[in-house]
């Protein structure tokens, strides 16, 4: 079956399999692996330059920040694992304060999609630190990372956590789990749209049309501090902005710890 949609994909199969036998990028789905490679699929680059390209691409958008101790479980309490990855490093002292501002007014028992969660489902004790009972899905595309959550809850018993090892370019697949769901929804996209629009432009606008009906409220978040130096860097994301407040209802926009984000649902009729 993988050959035959590399095939239908127009791809060179032997330079996927080249790209994928780095472990970092060996359990990414399919679906990102062809579209990162395609970027580059022209007689403008040779082989070699299409395999380098591509994993760095690749590094980018998913494995640029993950500590290489993360590949193993390891008999570990979630803040270890949340100070492993730079992203939840960083927001790890203000977890309950971003919790409680954008949770702010819904149901006490709700239903998180954490979409591009990476690790932050180690997060999920601040969810309770703040008085709310949530079934927490998260889906994530280094199938690694999504094996280590399940190892940890796993352990724990804990059944209102799931995790998924998908593809965000597969919509369909997103919108159903979330029509799944019943009672009030959320959707998280942290530090993931910029990802998106580096593998397919344009890509977020169309995510978010589909999926912001379907949900009581969407946060997203932009990184607006450099990762390793801290240092202040502008972080507008026109493109970004100037849409979501064209389409839909911004509900509170606010800054903490080197993170921008962003509340919206969908307008009022």
């Amino acid at each position: 079956m993988e050959a035959d949609l590399l095939v239908r994909e127009g791809s060179d199969n032997s330079l996927i399999k080249k790209i994928i036998s780095k472990k970092e990028f060996s359990d990414l789905p399919q679906k990102d692996v062809l579209l990162a490679f395609k970027k580059f699929d022209s007689k403008s680059f040779a082989d070699g330059e299409k395999l380098k390209l591509t994993r760095d691409l690749l590094r980018k958008s998913y494995t640029a920040f993950l500590s290489p101790k993360l590949l193993h479980f390891k008999d570990k309490d979630a803040e270890w694992f949340l100070k492993k990855h730079i992203s939840t490093r960083e927001r790890l002292p203000y977890y309950s304060e971003v919790y409680r501002k954008i949770l702010f007014g819904l149901p006490k028992e709700l239903n998180v999609y954490d979409l591009g969660c990476g690790t932050n489902g180690f997060s999920y004790d601040y969810f309770r630190e703040i008085g709310f009972d949530v079934n927490y899905f998260g889906v994530e595309a280094v199938g690694q990372v999504v094996n280590l959550q399940k190892k940890f809850f796993d352990g724990k018993n804990l059944r209102k956590v799931s995790f998924f090892h998908e593809s965000l370019f597969d919509l369909g697949w997103i919108m159903n789990l979330i029509k799944t769901g019943s009672g009030s929804k959320v959707v998280f996209l942290f530090k993931v749209l910029d990802s998106l629009e580096m593998i397919k432009r344009d890509y977020s606008k169309e995510f978010l049309e589909s999926i912001v009906p379907l949900v009581d409220r969407v946060t997203i978040s932009f990184a607006t501090k450099s990762f390793l130096k801290r240092r202040k860097f502008f972080a507008d994301r026109t493109w970004i902005n100037n849409f979501v407040r064209d389409k839909f209802k911004i509900l509170w926009d606010f800054e903490i710890g080197g993170e921008r984000y962003i509340t919206f649902s969908k307008k009022d009729l």
